[in-house]
């Protein structure tokens, strides 16, 4: 019978997260995460796998704490006010973020998905995820009259994913509120019906 885990998974995996955060994938090693964690090496490959496998797992607990709680959020808004939420949230915690780690996923996807299929699987999942919430509130906001209908909901969904990608990868360099809101203005002054621009910072 296997002996019950004596140690919090959450907690040794935000650790996880922080160092490969902070670090990179490349750059972490395993004695690195050894002393972040407070596990043993054993431990470790026990209870997680190889560093790949932990990478893994740190990197879809960053996503479900940030990525999915945060559609979760909005999703609960009306639809012009989700999506500004969205950005609003993702300019706040940029701004925050004194080591200019950037976004976990978006570091993924430049360091390690290029040479490794599954994940770029991973974070093409995710990338797919956020572009969807982006497509069904701009649906939803161009059924009851509160976004503008003449550009498609799928293209502006588009759109709105590749400047998200820009502010969070502009924001690791030049963490500078009115650099990031005035990328994200102009894009959420495609939404509104009046053609007036009214980005809500």
């Amino acid at each position: 019978m296997a002996r019950p885990r004596e140690f919090d998974e959450d907690a040794v995996l935000d650790k996880a997260v922080q160092c490969f955060w902070s670090r990179g994938y490349e750059s972490t090693s395993v004695r690195d995460l050894i002393n972040k964690t407070g596990l043993t090496g054993a431990s470790l490959y026990n209870a997680f796998g190889d560093k790949r496998a932990l990478y893994q797992r740190a990197l879809d607990h960053y996503v479900n704490r940030s990525v999915v709680e945060r559609i979760r959020r909005c999703d609960r808004l009306p639809p012009r006010e989700a999506i500004a939420a969205f950005f609003v949230d993702v300019v706040e915690r940029s701004l925050n973020d004194r080591q200019h780690k950037g976004c976990m996923l978006v570091n993924t996807a430049l360091e390690v998905a290029p040479h490794d299929s599954g994940f770029q699987e991973i974070v093409a999942g995710v990338l797919s995820q956020i572009e969807s919430f982006f497509y069904e509130r701009l649906r939803a906001g161009q059924a009851d009259g509160s976004i503008m209908v003449s550009t498609p909901p799928e293209v502006l969904a588009k759109h709105f994913l590749g400047v998200l990608i820009g502010v969070r990868v502009l924001a690791r360099v030049r963490p500078e509120r009115e650099l990031l809101e005035g990328a994200i203005a102009p894009a959420l002054a495609l939404l509104d019906a009046t053609g007036t621009t009214r980005a809500s910072f």
